[in-house]
């Protein structure tokens, strides 16, 4: 969602400048337009053009107007400027202060200098969307580049979780042998053979094993995988949201693998994909 765009267009004597700043945000849009009070009234307008392509981020807008000849459309505010000006060499009388600097300190003052209230026409409204609308197209073309590497990206790291689910799955094969081979010592341990329910044993084994058994998760952390795939390649826009509430399920299953795994090395690779999808996660968030 990050992007950055400029534009300039002439309006009789007036340059307008446009520039367009568009940063990450998990608020889905977050728009600001800053704009010369002249055109004010077309805000909504110009809200509306840039909401129906940038869709997502923090967007800040700046419109600002360039006098090109020497007359300008400033006007002073003569009889605010007046009574500020009673008003201080009122207190300045009053505490034995100098009036000398008293005119450039109320020309600081509020609404004293401002726009002439000149009304803006409909075809200075059609100009300023034009000079928008190239702004826009190069933000977009900017958040093209950057969905590209994006792209790039997030197949890598769910390409990492899949080799990883693999290692996971060989690791489980090991991790049973052991688990059988342990509870079959201890049990030699502390219990005669000749006393030793060889089916009971079995059943004991196999109930244990299903508590800590992964494969279901594994199943379905690789079809989360699979479909985040095709939404990666889909050419449809506004998938950030669909990536991130997969990128929820991949969570919830790598968790629940972590918590069932119960063996130092299987820990290790769940730490990695964890990893992994942390990394995605900071990813999607960028994207429309």
């Amino acid at each position: 969602m990050t992007g950055f765009g400029k534009a300039s267009g002439q309006i009789d004597e007036r340059t307008v400048n446009v520039e367009i700043k568009s940063l990450n945000s998990q608020k889905g849009l977050d728009l600001s337009i800053k704009l010369p009070s002249k055109y004010r009234e077309y805000e909504y307008a110009l809200r509306n053009k840039v909401t129906g392509v940038l869709q997502r981020g923090k967007i800040d807008v700046y419109i600002t107007l360039e006098h090109n000849t020497a007359s300008s459309e400033l006007s002073l505010n003569r009889e605010l400027i007046k009574s500020y000006f009673e008003e201080f060499k009122a207190i300045a009388d009053e505490i034995g202060a100098s009036t000398e600097n008293l005119l450039p300190t109320i020309l600081k003052m509020p609404d004293v200098i401002g726009e002439s209230h000149e009304e803006a026409s409909e075809d200075e409204l059609k100009r300023i969307e034009e000079i928008l609308g190239k702004a826009i197209g190069e933000v977009e073309s900017f958040r093209v580049i950057e969905g590209k590497s994006l792209d790039t990206e997030l197949t890598l790291r769910i390409t990492n979780i899949v080799n990883l689910s693999a290692d996971l799955s060989s690791e489980d094969k090991r991790r049973v042998k052991e688990i059988r081979e342990r509870l079959k010592n201890n049990l030699d341990t502390f219990v005669q053979k000749d006393k030793i329910d060889q089916n009971r044993f079995e059943q004991e084994v196999i109930y244990y094993i299903e508590k800590l058994d992964i494969t279901e998760e594994l199943t379905r952390l690789k079809s989360h995988c699979d479909y985040f795939k095709i939404c990666i390649a889909d050419k449809e826009e506004l998938k950030g949201r669909k990536l991130n509430f997969i990128a929820q399920e991949l969570g919830r299953e790598i968790n629940t693998v972590g918590s069932k795994a119960n063996d130092a090395v299987m820990q290790k690779i769940v730490v990695n994909m964890k990893d992994e999808l942390e990394k995605i996660k900071e990813q999607t968030n960028n994207i429309l």
